[in-house]
């Protein structure tokens, strides 16, 4: 027999089932309603901070201000690099419906090449819609005037002013102050490593060769910023705060500019380099290569036909041949090597030597070491030797002497190192040792080798400023400076002198010995035989100097150099350092004359109008007043 259960104990069983599912239902509420509260309590009290922070880092940007460059200038205070205001044609993508309608209207008022079009979309592409980006720089006066005259007609499109480097003198002055151009990649690593990018953030340009780059630091200054508020996407609102930025230090160079377009005229078309030190400390008074490039071309971005003619052009415009030419210093190191020879007692103030226009290797067969002079210059002292710039007399010395010897000395002076000056761009060349060969060929060094290193050929090269260093060196018995352009730093009336590295004498070198080699030097040019004397014929001064022809290439035994026979690129160098005046020296002038013959008959006459120039204030050639 089946039982009914009753509808009343049903009722009651799910009553009391719903209450006690109701009662885990609040209590799992009351769970959750805590939770909430306190991840609300968490959020509002303990990190309220750092939400304010988040807040403010995303309603709030600090936008970098690029500071301006500081400037520099000659000795005499004229302007070298100055900034000059830009005017750029700019284009807001997000205001402008159809680009490539508004381009071509724009085209019909103003020139816009194909170029600037590639090079707009490409920055277009990096940039955000409402940022402007440039689709023309360096507009003209009378382009800024059309384009204001039709501005009306194109919404997003505006004319904004930059300031951009210049350069008033041109190539000139290309290899002494480099230029500026737009950051790369390398720039962007070079200043992560050095720690500085964070300063470059709203700079577009930065020195790339020469003052421009190895003072960099000086030259940026700090960059400002402001503080500003930006919505949701990133357009700025209004300015909150703004910080200056502090403009670069303006540098004065040792340099006279109107010295380096004086010397730029005097060498023309001529392929070379002039040095001109202040030999009291070595500062640069001209830096001059020739032919040169007009860096002008390179701050706004030079295009890629230009620059490949600059590659391509045989006579190398992009090199500094002051600091990067390298060539054999020829005979205007015989002084240098007189000095070493005397202090190392291979020989004496009063040995002579008689020269019949060639020397042999003791006790070998092998061809002989001509002089220059075919018949030979009779007997003669170290002082005639250096005024009549002896070969052989300087072969038994390089003999006597040794290359471990040789190298040692010419060091001192400067030799086979940097010099010291305040660019980047220079050459160390090279002072041969019996490790350089054997490092370079796999080779021991011979006796033969060392010969003709005594008159500057063979292995050692050198550039003009490194002779132009030796010089100075010479003419101030022993003691070094390093060449260098900048005198001093400006910035807000404060003047800083710029400090000079101290290098090691050259010490304990008996005085009699020095102006033995200075002795020669001016017997060079105003000596009965000196090989510079015509240049210097009838000067109202006193000088001192050495020539040099290096060889480019080497002739056979029984062959005759005839310049007019080979080559261009062929034919010898002419290599000439002086200083003047003699018993007072004011100025040392060093130089190089690629492939143009003698040192004496064509780089003498150059440094004669030179000390003219500085001297007397007048051209020898002319004799017209400089002004």
């Amino acid at each position: 027999m089946r039982y009914r259960r009753s509808p009343i104990r049903d009722h009651q069983a799910e009553s009391s089932l719903f209450i006690r599912r109701a009662i885990v239902a609040f209590g799992g509420i009351v769970i959750l309603v805590g939770l909430l509260l306190l991840n609300l309590y968490t959020i509002q009290v303990d990190d309220h901070d750092d939400y304010i922070t988040r807040s403010n880092d995303n309603r709030i940007k600090v936008v970098p201000v690029a500071p301006n460059r500081g400037l520099i200038f000659d000795r005499n205070g004229k302007l070298l690099a100055e900034n000059r205001p830009v005017y750029a044609l700019e284009i807001t993508s997000e205001q402008v419906k159809d680009i490539p309608g508004t381009i071509a209207r724009l085209q019909a008022l103003i020139e816009i090449s194909d170029r600037e079009i590639a090079a707009f979309e490409r920055d277009k592409k990096r940039s955000r819609r409402f940022n402007a980006v440039a689709v023309k720089n360096q507009l003209s006066e009378e382009e800024v005037a059309i384009f204001s005259a039709n501005q009306h007609k194109f919404p997003g499109v505006e004319i904004k002013g930059y300031l951009k480097r210049y350069y008033p003198y041109g190539d000139a002055l290309t290899h002494v102050l480099g230029y500026v151009a737009k950051i790369n990649d390398k720039d962007v690593a070079r200043l992560e490593r050095d720690e500085m990018s964070t300063n470059y953030r709203a700079t577009r340009d930065i020195g790339k060769l020469g003052i421009e780059r190895f003072y960099e630091r000086d030259l940026h200054g700090t960059a400002g910023y402001q503080e500003v508020e930006v919505n949701s996407r990133g357009r700025i609102i209004r300015t909150l705060k703004y910080v200056p930025p502090e403009p670069g230090k303006d540098l004065v160079l040792n340099l006279d500019v109107d010295l380096q377009l004086y010397i730029r005229s005097i060498l023309g078309e001529r392929r070379g380099a002039v040095v001109v030190l202040d030999p009291e400390d070595s500062s640069v008074l001209a830096m001059v290569s020739s032919p040169s490039y007009d860096p002008n071309l390179f701050v706004h971005g030079i295009s890629s036909p230009e620059y490949r003619g600059l590659l391509e052009d045989k006579n190398r415009p992009l090199v500094n041949r002051a600091t990067l030419g390298i060539y054999p210093p020829a005979s205007t190191i015989k002084p240098f090597i007189a000095v070493a020879a005397l202090q190392e007692k291979t020989l004496t103030l009063n040995t002579t030597r008689n020269d019949p226009g060639y020397w042999h290797l003791p006790n070998s067969t092998s061809r002989p070491f001509r002089d220059w002079l075919a018949w030979g210059h009779g007997r003669v002292n170290i002082v005639q030797s250096i005024e009549e710039s002896v070969d052989t007399f300087f072969y038994q010395i390089a003999y006597d002497l040794g290359i471990d010897k040789l190298s040692e000395w010419m060091s001192k002076f400067g030799f086979g190192d940097y010099t010291g000056i305040d660019i980047h761009e220079e050459s160390k060349a090279n002072m041969p040792t019996r490790e350089w060969k054997m490092a370079r060929y796999r080779q021991p060094w011979y006796k033969g080798d060392t010969i003709p290193v005594g008159i500057g050929q063979g292995y050692w090269t050198s550039t003009p400023m490194q002779i132009a260093k030796a010089t100075t060196v010479l003419v101030n018995k022993g003691i070094v400076h390093p060449p260098h352009l900048l005198m001093r730093t400006e910035s807000e009336g404060e003047v800083e002198i710029a400090p000079i590295a101290p290098y090691p004498p050259i010490a304990d070198v008996n005085d009699k010995y020095w102006n033995a080699a200075l002795e020669g030097m001016r017997l060079v040019n105003h000596g009965k035989k000196g090989t510079a004397r015509r240049a210097f014929a009838n000067a109202p001064y006193v000088t001192g100097g050495k020539s040099g022809t290096a060889q480019v290439f080497g002739l056979a035994e029984d062959e005759e150099y005839k310049a007019d026979e080979i080559a261009e690129h062929l034919r010898d160098h002419a290599l000439y350092t002086g200083f003047a005046p003699f018993d007072d020296p004011q100025v040392v002038v060093s130089m190089v004359l690629e492939n143009a013959g003698g040192g004496s008959t064509n780089g003498a006459p150059i440094a004669r109008r030179i000390f003219d120039h500085m001297l007397l204030g007048k051209d020898k050639n002319n004799e017209e007043q400089v002004q």
